[in-house]
């Protein structure tokens, strides 16, 4: 790289660092607050989680879904989860303003509470981490941005400690004490931050959203075309009273995140009642923790999964274990079944970076490696702050000092590539970009006359 690669990459990285640093702070903590949670939702929902009804009469699920139903009027059920002992078993229900609610059964399938789905601990700490609490896309935006500035920091922050060859530099002085330190953790932290920080890509609005739709585009990459069209259930399996000549459409939601649940129907005449279904999947060796989703129309089908990244406690499996089986809602035989070694690799990418990112990939390890990178880089932006502090005088504020001269191709290089690979630095950057060139040519202007 030529003498001005690193001018404009110390511009860069200390405005971009002050205009980010507050999301960066929000994201870290949000995201060390979302390490945890079940170790706190144990904690805090115990009756929830592993009470027991006052009543102990044993009744079926099919039953205990009707008493839902009565119990909680104007709510359907959507979905069932199976989880394994000593968890209660949970049901979803939700109405049609949009509210949503857990229902848990203990063994006797008997109702001991409900919650709120917003208003749980890991559904908090997941809009807060995602979306500042808003869920409105622009804030979207602006945190996948500040994760795109964020890996910027880390390319360019490692390029000039190597450059100024500050590591080498002995001095004891406060300013660069600091400094040294700023950038000794950002070295450490340069491969796991970036790790983490695309790991959390199957999240973010724009560049999330893209390659989710390519791997919905070309199955061989994702998850395989029956995950993106589920199959249908027979419809000449629907009682001859109640078949329509006109049979509706199913709906199939795809979705870049991991948390969404499309519409559903457990109103079907003709359709297997929760328990047969629930033996069907022992029979074909699904075993707990699972979920169920109820058709979404005449000619849709049980859905059956064993997910890694279901945000719900209890819940996840390891990835190798995901699987999604299809059953004809009306004869209650499996239609088709998907696999974790049916993945493309985007498909596997996202089935192993997602539980990486939120810490339960390898247990309680994966939690403590990103809690320690947390605090480190929390550690980083303070010494960062400090040495910029030392160096300024009092009363004074002010940035690096800009060289007029043109940017290096070197320097050029490496944020087109950032560009292309985080579109959405690459906007920012070119707006940066046009801003830069204006001061230049006003400068230059300035000067030669």
């Amino acid at each position: 790289m030529s003498k001005n690669t690193f001018n404009p990459f110390r511009r860069l990285h200390f405005y971009a660092a002050w205009f980010i640093t507050p999301l960066l702070l929000t994201l870290t903590l949000s995201g060390i607050g979302f390490l945890f949670y079940p170790e706190v939702e144990n904690a805090i929902y115990d009756h929830e989680f592993f009470g027991q009804s006052d009543d102990k009469e044993m009744q079926s699920m099919d039953e205990a879904i009707e008493e839902i139903k009565e119990t909680y009027n104007g709510f359907s059920v959507s979905k069932i989860s199976m989880m394994e002992e000593p968890y209660n078993n949970r049901v979803t229900i939700s109405n049609d303003q949009g509210e949503s609610q857990y229902v848990f059964l203990d063994s006797n399938n008997q109702i001991v509470a409900s919650q709120d789905s917003k208003s749980t601990y890991s559904n908090f700490m997941r809009t807060f981490h995602s979306s500042l609490l808003t869920e409105h896309t622009f804030v979207r935006y602006l945190v996948e941005l500040t994760a795109c500035w964020a890996i910027f920091l880390i390319v360019s922050g490692t390029y000039m400690t190597f450059k100024k060859k500050l590591l080498q530099n002995r001095s004891r002085k406060n300013p660069l004490r600091f400094q040294k330190i700023h950038a000794l953790l950002g070295l450490t932290l340069a491969v796991p931050l970036i790790i983490i920080v695309v790991t959390g890509i199957p999240w973010s609005v724009f560049t999330g959203s893209k390659v989710s739709q390519f791997a919905a585009d070309h199955p061989d990459w994702g998850k395989t075309e029956l995950r993106y069209n589920p199959p249908q259930s027979d419809v000449d399996e629907i009682p001859w009273a109640t078949r329509s000549l006109d049979q509706p459409a199913s709906e199939h939601k795809g979705h870049a995140g991991h948390h969404s649940d499309s519409s559903s129907d457990d109103t079907i005449d003709g359709q297997k009642t929760i328990e047969e279904i629930i033996t069907a999947s022992g029979e074909n060796n699904i075993s707990r923790p699972f979920s169920i989703v109820f058709p979404s129309d005449e000619t849709g089908v049980f859905t059956v999964s064993k997910g890694s990244n279901t945000g719900v406690t209890g819940l996840d499996v390891n990835p190798d274990e995901e699987t999604t089986a299809y059953f004809d809602q009306y004869s209650g035989d499996m239609i088709a079944q998907i696999d974790f070694e049916d993945y493309g690799i985007i498909g596997k990418w996202f089935t192993w970076g997602i539980p990486l990112h939120e810490g339960h990939l390898f247990g309680m390890a994966n939690k403590i490696l990103n809690l320690l990178v947390c605090i480190a880089f929390l550690a980083a932006i303070a010494m960062g702050f400090m040495s910029w502090m030392k160096r300024m005088k009092p009363g004074e504020a002010k940035g690096p000092k800009r060289i007029n001269k043109p940017w290096s191709i070197g320097a050029v290089a490496t944020i087109l590539i950032l560009g292309i690979l985080m579109p959405l630095f690459g906007l920012s950057v070119l707006v940066i970009f046009i801003v830069e060139t204006i001061i230049y040519f006003t400068k230059k202007t300035k000067n030669a006359r």
